[in-house]
Parts: structure tokens; C-alpha cells; sequence
């Protein structure tokens, strides 16, 4: 699939939906990008990739939402499947951008880290980073505020973030872990990258931290993580399954015990 990403990018197309209140689900098939109308703008979180983001433009106009209302765009982490769109939706919309400021290096420095490499294309979208973003940070814009967590160890500036919506007349806490994956974590590409062998105790230290925090909605950087389609097809005027505290505690736990 990795390499089909690139190459044959309409065959990662989905269609754009509403999770839940002000929340839209607007990224592919193997990629998670979402959509928070805050009233005052739009904030788009992740970008995916470049050969992808003609489906993400469509996606969110598909929704009835302009691109060019884009104000803010937030990176969980600084890989190339995540950040790699952000160049030429910040030159269309003029989107102020968002990043771990851990992760600047490795669109400064680093781009060897960026993960380019492993999806067998050349890293050419750098761009600036206007928000370098540490733990604690609040990122606000209309209605919403978002709380910054930085959880280090699938790249050292990952970061996840909590925030609110309205449903139903209901405030419902959402929640993404930013960078789960372990991909980063093994011995080959520490050593390769010359990265300590710490990240992965960072790693589940962040897990601990982030379980103690109360998610209704828990939403994944790929819809794999939180079965995105699987909720999204079981959706009814009565029942919405991205409302589950069980779902962001169950994910937390299982990468916990791995």
C-alpha cells in the first residue's frame, strides 16, 4: 500500500463525514486529517500526503466548507504521511501552521527522519512553521481551544491533543494520540537515526499520562486506530459509536502491554 499511496493517490479516496457536532473526518484511506469548524474558521488537523491533497480539498468542500477558510493547521508529528500536503495548502490558503517544536529539525535538519524515505519519494515540502508548540500550549480559534500534550517517542515533537465539542445540546471531550506508532521505536532505526534508546521509555510514560485524562470521542492519526470507517458506517440519527470513554482507555492500555 505504501507505495500505491504515491503512485496511485484516487485509490486511498473517501468521502467526508461528520463525526460528531463541529467535527468532520476529511482524510483518505489510510491517513486520518480532521476538520474543526470553530465558527471563526476552520482548523485542519494533519495534511497528509502531497499526492493526496486534491482528495483532502475535495473532501472538505464535498462538506460544504471552503479551503480557503483554513486559519490554522495543526501537525500531530513531523512525518511525511502527516505533514506532507501542509507546503501547498499553506501557499493556497495562507493557514497559519502548527508543529512540535522538537520536529522543526527534522524539516530544518533532518529530513531523512521525515519518513520520505521509507514511502520511496523524495522529501521536497518544506515549509515554515509559524506555532512551534510545547506541552500545555492552548491553540485557540472561534469556539474551540485546544490543549496540547507532548508525547515523545515515535518522533521527539509528537504531540497529541484533547479539546471540546458540542453535540446534541452535550459537551463531549475528544482526544488524539498523536504518534502511537512503534515504527520508530525499534532497534534498527534507533541506531540508524542515532536516537536513544530512552524514546521508548518516553513513550509509555506519555501513555500513563495521557490515560488519566477523560476522552469521549477518541479519534486516531490513521483510521486504523480507532476504526474510523467501521464507526462511520454505524452511525444513526440515534446512535453515534465515536461516543465511547472505553475506545481511548482500550488503545492506550493495548499499546501500554505491547
Amino acid at each position: 500500500m505504501v507505495a500505491r499511496v504515491c503512485t496511485h493517490p484516487w485509490e486511498m479516496q473517501t468521502e467526508g463525514f461528520c463525526i460528531a457536532g463541529n467535527l468532520y473526518y476529511v482524510g483518505n484511506k489510510d491517513v486520518s486529517c480532521h476538520l474543526i469548524d470553530t465558527g471563526e474558521g476552520l482548523i485542519l488537523l494533519d495534511t497528509a500526503y502531497p499526492q493526496t491533497v486534491y482528495l483532502l480539498l475535495e473532501s472538505i468542500r464535498s462538506l460544504g466548507f471552503d479551503p480557503m477558510n483554513i486559519k490554522y493547521i495543526v501537525h500531530s508529528h513531523g512525518h511525511y504521511d502527516h505533514f506532507g500536503g501542509t507546503k501547498a495548502l499553506v501557499e493556497l490558503t495562507g493557514a497559519k501552521t502548527f508543529l512540535g517544536e522538537e520536529d522543526i529539525k527534522i524539516l530544518n535538519e533532518c529530513q531523512a527522519m521525515s519518513w520520505a524515505n521509507e514511502y520511496g519519494v523524495f522529501f521536497y515540502e518544506k515549509f515554515d512553521v509559524d506555532v512551534p508548540l510545547k506541552d500545555g500550549d492552548i491553540i485557540e480559534l472561534g469556539n474551540t481551544k485546544i490543549k496540547t500534550i507532548h508525547s515523545p517517542g515515535h518522533t521527539d515533537g509528537c504531540m497529541s491533543y484533547i479539546f471540546d465539542i458540542e453535540e446534541k445540546n452535550k459537551t463531549y471531550k475528544v482526544g488524539i494520540h498523536g504518534g502511537p506508532g512503534f515504527n520508530t521505536l525499534t532497534d534498527e532505526y534507533l541506531a540508524e537515526y542515532g536516537r536513544d534508546i530512552k524514546n521508548r521509555k518516553i513513550f509509555f510514560e506519555t501513555i500513563e499520562k495521557l490515560l488519566e485524562i477523560d476522552v469521549d470521542i477518541f479519534i486516531g492519526a490513521h483510521p486504523g486506530q480507532n476504526d474510523t470507517f467501521g464507526k462511520q458506517d454505524k452511525i444513526t440519527k440515534d446512535f453515534n459509536p465515536f461516543i465511547d470513554k472505553s475506545a481511548w482507555i482500550d488503545f492506550l492500555k493495548n499499546h501500554r502491554e505491547k
